[in-house]
């Protein structure tokens, strides 16, 4: 029996997360949120080792992990600004990046053809800052650590990246675009 079905499995338990993740960060049960949102981001890095590890690739797989990243990211960096936790210029640059990404992905597939999910380094190593940083910021709410420096410099790395990435992914597929259009 084939256990092909599992990356996806874990994609779909990590988008049924974010809702209950919402509510315990806007019902001030920080240390809730922070079991359940570490359990949504340790399942982004299992279902794709398991997809990577045993070629367990799937079409449904390669968009509902970025889905999944998406709304995980995003809801949680609108929830922390509601709760007065995160800054909103900093949940407005990381939710604008997703918005031009899927924006761009659906053009491309509509314009072009069918994209591929293919995440770059400095793309992956945006979402982890992301998941960090949320981390981060509910360890402070709940229990006052760590130091505030932590999250003021994963605030700016996640901002850093974020610019990086976003500028990545638009020049790459845009070349890309052109050497498929022309």
């Amino acid at each position: 029996m084939s256990l092909a079905w599992l990356p996806n499995a874990i994609s779909l338990l990590r988008i049924a997360l974010v809702a209950p993740v919402v509510l315990a960060m806007l019902d001030g049960r920080f240390e809730h949120a922070i079991v359940l949102f570490f359990i949504a981001g340790f399942s982004d890095g299992l279902d794709g080792w398991l997809a990577k590890r045993f070629g367990w690739h799937t079409r449904l797989g390669g968009i509902l992990d970025p889905i999944a990243d998406k709304l995980l990211v995003a809801a949680a960096f609108i929830t922390l600004v509601y709760t007065d936790l995160v800054p909103l210029w900093l949940a407005a640059l990381v939710v604008l990046r997703d918005v031009v990404i899927v924006g761009g992905a659906a053009a491309y597939n509509f314009l072009i053809g069918p994209v591929q999910g293919e995440p770059t380094r400095i793309s992956k190593l945006n979402t982890a800052l992301e998941l960090l940083y949320v981390l981060v910021v509910l360890l402070r709410a709940a229990f006052a650590w760590p130091p505030q420096v932590a999250e003021i410099v994963l605030g700016a790395a996640v901002m850093v990246t974020v610019v990086i990435s976003g500028i990545d992914y638009v020049w790459s597929w845009s070349r890309r675009a052109q050497r498929r259009t022309v």
